[in-house]
């Protein structure tokens, strides 16, 4: 048994093709089901964000898995393997553990060092968790993930200045403009990066926001945060034609702005228009970049302009990687521990609990046996469970610290619900 992670993400994919393989909200209950019910996968968990779509799993054989994770992908991207293998990753067992840690304490993200990709990590784990998808392997590997990407980010000035995708959205924008100030802003979502975008605005002097958003509410609740005004998403185009910055960033799956509801919106419009589009897959239609007075950034453009300021922080990456190196080291540990004496202990004491739980069920029955006969019922009892938990006993002892012991160790706490 292995623990595997798959994916593509925004070094070895360009944003069209991790368009193809983004994964909804919405729908990740059923990748996680899909996924789950393949041979070859024990567990697993999708983590799809802007930079990437990766599938972590506990795999009984790694190509089988393999095999199953990519077609999954060309499945879902309408990719044969062929397109699709170029740009697909693999890693496995301390490889895999490592890049999860990598991931969530923010070394793999296009913006070295950025906060948003612990919350979504957090929040890919507990939807597979929910679902059914993490059990006793994944679940501990998420939760070490999640305190190696608390330490990184205590510990070390990794997270500093820029740590956001949606603060450097605005960032890259102000580079463009020269200032935020005194321009017309209109935000797109009010999701998550939405929030993070509306709250960076205003920190950059913006005041002039208004906000669109599907769910009134939520556009309602962030328009107020940030002391902007709020226009129906079906009004879109109308509000287009009367702003400066349109920063966008929806989970539609879908384009929402099109170059014709562009080009209709700034008919006898001469003010220049900069379109920052941190959606995926996008929001805006590429064609738009070719109207006259319009500048369009998507991700392609943020990751070219964060990569400017990696430099600035490699001294900090060094002493995550030293963090990341560590907590791997732990969590190996930690796993073998997990395997052996502990486990076995709690494995007697659900067999105790069940033993003594049938006896009380009966003592109505049981009351007429005098002390001698009591006593034997209790040694008859208490054999039958030590011998029926013998075996995996002491199987789990011989192969602690072996692949064997592992999928042993995690089939234990699965089929016995063993935390």
């Amino acid at each position: 048994m292995s623990i595997v992670v798959i994916g593509v993400n925004h070094r070895t994919g360009p944003l069209a093709l991790l368009e193809r393989v983004a994964v909804s909200v919405e729908s990740l209950p059923k990748v996680i089901a899909s996924l789950t019910s393949r041979v070859n996968i024990r567990e697993a968990v999708v983590l799809s964000t802007c930079n990437r779509t990766e599938v972590y799993a506990v795999a009984e054989r790694f190509h089988g898995a393999y095999a199953d994770i990519r077609d999954f992908f060309c499945e879902l991207g309408g990719l044969s393997p062929d397109e699709l293998h170029p740009h697909l990753y693999s890693q496995h067992d301390d490889g895999a553990v490592a890049h999860l840690f990598d991931v969530a304490a923010g070394l793999d993200s296009a913006v070295l060092g950025e906060t948003e990709i612990l919350g979504q990590v957090r929040g890919a784990w507990e939807l597979s968790q929910a679902e059914g998808g993490a059990k006793a392997t994944l679940n501990l590997l998420f939760r070490h993930a999640i305190e190696t990407g608390k330490r990184a980010r205590t510990e070390t000035a990794i997270s500093r200045s820029t740590a956001s995708v949606s603060h450097a959205a605005v960032e890259m924008a102000i580079e463009r403009l020269g200032s935020l100030e005194g321009r017309r802003v209109l935000v797109v979502g009010a999701g998550d990066m939405g929030e993070g975008v509306a709250v960076a605005l205003v920190a950059a002097g913006a005041k002039d926001i208004t906000v669109a958003n599907r769910t009134a509410d939520r556009a309602e609740q962030l328009a107020r945060r940030v002391g902007g005004r709020v226009v129906a998403f079906n009004e879109l185009q109308t509000v287009i034609g009367g702003v400066d910055v349109l920063l966008t960033s929806t989970g539609s799956g879908s384009v929402l702005i099109d170059h014709d509801a562009v080009a209709t919106a700034r008919v006898g419009v001469d003010t220049p228009l900069l379109i920052v589009d941190i959606a995926v897959p996008r929001d805006v239609d590429s064609a738009v970049a070719g109207l006259p007075g319009v500048s369009l950034l998507d991700l392609d453009d943020l990751r070219d302009w964060a990569a400017k300021g990696i430099e600035k922080r490699s001294v900090e990456a060094e002493s995550v990687r030293v963090i990341v190196s560590e907590e791997v080291e732990r969590f190996t540990i930690d796993v073998t521990s997990r395997q052996a004496a502990p486990l076995v202990a709690q494995l007697h004491e659900h067999g105790e609990s069940i033993r003594q739980g049938e006896l009380d069920r009966f003592a109505a029955r049981l009351a007429s046996l005098d002390t001698t006969q009591r006593a034997a019922v209790e040694a008859v009892t208490k054999g039958i469970i030590a011998k029926l938990l013998h075996s995996p006993s002491v199987r789990l002892k011989d192969n602690v610290g072996t692949p064997s012991g592992e999928r042993n160790a995690a089939a234990v706490r699965d089929l016995f619900d063993l935390s």
